[in-house]
């Protein structure tokens, strides 16, 4: 599988004049779902992923192999630009190496690696903390060190703006750009000020996270050079929901056959690609 053509797809995106909503995919089918939509790229979260595969909150307790394997499956299934919440790179700076290894390997096209203090330190785990700028300096600059295909994205994230200040996250932007980074994703971002002057700070395409209020405008977020936006993690929510409520009907009593918005047929064989598996069975198989 060559994934090069993926990348360069999604370096396409960051060096155009458009902003784009990823879609929010958790596993293959989503995956191919989105792919079928004609979404240009997809994003897999650190909270989304640490529930699909562990039915965990948002707390990193999922390990790198557990994330890596999840991104495989994900990659194989779908050919699809894939954008990956790497957290804080599953420890230090050494692992924060690993773990672009193992991420790049599993196929993604661009991964985010932030300065958060994780996990959380024993006394008051409830606070928010950043490491150090030169920490987290250093976490960047092992993360581009672990790049192997050049056209892998290397995303620097920090909460700065919402834990310590706009100030603060100037401080660290323009340290990460310096390391190197392809792109910055500064969240925690709620006003256009902040957003217009973390722009003005910075020379590299930005990812935002949700737009709400005064920054749902695409148009206003492509003059601030930022070229992915989140739009929140719905599929798996509302996937949630419906196997809920699906489950408590049947529990209920409903019958069976009076469920409503249940995939059809043909949508489950288009998503699992079942036509393509029918000539391989003909062709393989001898039927």
């Amino acid at each position: 599988m060559n994934l090069s053509p993926r990348r360069e797809r999604f370096r396409a995106i960051l060096s155009g004049g458009e902003c784009v909503h990823p879609a929010s995919v958790f596993d293959p089918t989503s995956a191919r779902i989105a792919q079928d939509l004609g979404f240009e790229l997809g994003m897999l979260a650190g909270s989304i992923a640490s529930l699909t595969v562990l039915g965990a909150p948002d707390v990193a307790v999922l390990s790198l192999a557990e994330f890596a394997e999840q991104a495989h499956r994900i990659c194989r299934a779908a050919d699809l630009p894939l954008l990956v919440d790497a957290d804080h790179g599953f420890g230090n700076a050494l692992s924060v190496k690993r773990t672009v290894e193992e991420l790049e390997t599993a196929g993604v096209a661009a991964l985010t690696i932030e300065d958060t203090l994780l996990p959380a330190p024993f006394g008051d785990p409830g606070k928010a903390r950043l490491v150090s700028v030169e920490e987290g300096i250093g976490k960047m600059r092992a993360a581009l060190a672990g790049r192997q295909d050049p056209s892998l994205v290397i995303v620097g994230r920090t909460s700065a703006a919402a834990i310590t200040g706009l100030e603060d996250a100037l401080v660290r932007l323009r340290a990460y750009e310096k390391a190197g980074v392809d792109a910055l994703f500064p969240v925690g971002v709620k006003t256009r000020a902040e957003l217009t002057a973390i722009a003005s700070a910075v020379n590299i395409p930005l990812i935002v996270g949700d737009a709400v209020g005064e920054l749902d405008d695409l148009a206003f977020l492509v003059s601030t050079h930022a070229r992915v936006c989140l739009q929140g993690h719905l599929p798996f929510m509302a996937g949630v929901r419906a196997v809920y409520e699906t489950m408590k009907a049947l529990r209920s009593g409903m019958d069976p056959r009076q469920i409503p918005n249940v995939a059809s047929s043909d949508l489950v064989k288009r998503v699992s690609r079942d036509s393509a598996y029918q000539d391989w069975i003909k062709e393989f198989l001898g039927a």
